[in-house]
Order: structure tokens, then C-alpha cells, then sequence
């Protein structure tokens, strides 16, 4: 298939890539011309402007808007509206808020285009292993494009989850969890750290991977991480948060259900901002496995 791209950062540049591996044709933007040049060497079509990548688009097209969520995609959208026709295709693989996306659809909609809200997982080790992508949008537009969404995914790792916004909303739900999970192994991977037997944390954690109940593809992301040096004397414990923790909470709150354990770990990471601790240098060591995510060293 022929698709656009607007957004080559850590994850667009690899999707872009493993789209180009399954011979779809790419028209690649990203605002930094540098990277549309790299992208360029290694077989997508490049484009400087988002004129210029409509232009070389046949109909219907379909434009995926990989930038950071907010005003970025809101105004990426808008410029699209812009230049796009009736029938054409809008994707949002970021970690849009799903009432952002409700509205964007609406929005869409009455210009004769069509939405899609892309819930995106995989980090920046999707182009070999494949992402998790969590769909949300009108079936007829989901199903013409899914020879691009069953490219990007793992084996099973593809489900056109409902209508307009629950694609982002069940990646949000996604991230939820995965704020708890990363607690918890940060909270007991620092009793381990604390005691008084000598322990090969970076071993204890490649034990865990065999045969126990609480392995994971995190705690194999922690083998590596703990691996050169299981005091994580180079990293800050300073943990972001990018949004969809606070959402799933206000979503829980809303819907009267209690979620103590995604909640708690919210707030650790904005403990975490104000003091050094093992546990959120741990939070820092697994996203900046998982996602290449931003780190602070000493």
C-alpha cells in the first residue's frame, strides 16, 4: 500500500522502516530535513513540506501523524485539512487523550475524511519484534488499511478495538498498568538491592524469566539494564510521566473504579522528582530500555 508520514522521531523512523521492509510504498515528513534525508537513503520517498507529501500521494490517501500529542497533532491535523480531499485518511499513532480524539473525528468527519486513533506499543524495539497497535475508528476505513497496521504488528498483535477514540483509549488503559507494573518490580528489585546477602540483581531478574509467574518482557528489559551496574550509579531517579497515567485515573475516578495501585505508582514518579531513590532509578533504567526514553546522569 502507499501511505504518508509526518513524524520520523525514535518510534516514526523505525514504523517507517519496517513498513519499507514489507515493500509498502512511504512518503516520509519530518520537520527536521535531516532526518527525511536519512529516511530517504533507505528506500522512502521524501518530502519537505506537507504540501509536497499530499502531492505525491494518490487517491484515497492516508496520511499517519506521528508526533508528540497536544498541540503538535492538533495543529498537524489542521494543516492536513487543509490540502486533504473527501475520502482521504487520517491516522494518529500518538498517545493522544481519547477525548482528544472523539472530538478530532468529529472535527474530521465534517470535511468528508476519515479518523483513525492508532494506540501504539512497542517502543524502539518494534522494528524487529513488531508493535502492539490498538485501534479505534469507522470499520470500513480500519479495514482498507490494515495490510499497514498487520505490517506493523507482531504476530497477534493487531485489534481494531471499537469506534472513534478506542484505540487511545485502550492504549491508555495499557500505559496504566504498565506504570504498576514497573513499581512494583522497582520497589522489589530495591529490597533486594537493600540487603544484606550479596546479590546478582541482573542474574536474579534472567532467573525470573525462566518458569516464574512474575516474568515478563519488563523484567527481561531488566536483565539488561541491571547488567553493567546494578547500583544504576549513573542515573538520576528522576521519572516523567507523559500523560496516560493521569488519564486512566481521572478515567477510573469517573467511573467509580478504584485503582490504587496504577494511582500510587503515579504519584512515586512526582516523588521521584524531588528526591534521589534506587526504585525510580529503576523507572528510569526500564523506559530507557523499553523506549529509549530521556534519562538524567550524574
Amino acid at each position: 500500500m502507499e501511505l504518508g508520514f509526518v513524524g520520523l522521531g525514535r518510534m516514526g523512523a523505525n514504523m517507517v522502516r519496517r513498513l519499507l521492509g514489507d515493500k509498502h510504498r512511504i512518503v516520509a515528513y519530518n520537520r527536521t530535513a535531516e532526518r527525511t534525508q536519512e529516511i530517504m537513503t533507505e528506500g522512502a520517498d521524501g518530502a519537505f513540506t506537507i504540501a509536497e507529501l499530499v502531492s505525491k500521494l494518490a487517491r484515497p490517501r492516508a496520511v499517519w501523524v506521528m508526533v508528540p500529542s497536544g498541540d503538535a497533532t492538533e495543529s498537524m491535523i489542521d494543516e492536513l485539512l487543509k490540502l486533504l480531499e473527501p475520502g482521504d485518511t487520517i491516522i494518529d499513532g500518538g498517545n493522544s487523550n481519547f477525548h482528544d480524539s472523539v472530538r478530532r473525528h468529529t472535527k474530521v468527519a465534517e470535511h468528508e475524511i476519515n479518523f483513525i486513533d492508532a494506540g501504539t506499543s512497542g517502543g524502539i524495539w518494534g522494528l524487529k519484534a513488531g508493535y502492539c497497535l490498538m485501534v479505534g475508528g469507522e470499520p470500513e476505513p480500519v479495514k482498507h488499511l490494515e495490510p499497514i497496521f498487520r505490517s506493523l504488528a507482531c504476530e497477534g498483535g493487531y485489534l481494531h478495538a471499537g469506534g472513534p477514540g478506542a484505540g487511545h483509549y485502550v492504549k491508555m488503559i495499557h500505559n496504566g498498568i504498565e506504570y504498576g507494573l514497573m513499581q512494583a518490580y522497582a520497589e522489589g528489585f530495591e529490597i533486594l538491592h537493600a540487603s544484606d546477602y550479596k546479590l546478582d540483581l541482573s542474574g536474579i531478574a534472567d532467573l525470573w524469566m525462566h518458569g516464574s509467574v512474575v516474568r515478563s518482557w519488563l523484567l527481561e528489559l531488566a536483565v539488561s539494564a541491571l547488567a553493567p551496574d546494578q547500583d544504576l550509579t549513573r542515573l538520576k531517579g528522576w521519572v516523567a510521566d507523559s500523560g496516560e497515567g493521569r488519564w486512566t485515573i481521572q478515567e477510573a475516578l469517573d467511573k467509580d473504579v478504584p485503582a490504587p495501585v496504577i494511582t500510587l505508582s503515579l504519584l512515586n514518579r512526582f516523588r521521584s522528582r524531588q528526591d534521589d531513590s534506587y526504585q525510580a532509578k529503576m523507572l528510569a533504567a526500564l523506559r530507557n530500555e523499553f523506549g529509549g526514553h530521556a534519562v538524567k546522569t550524574e
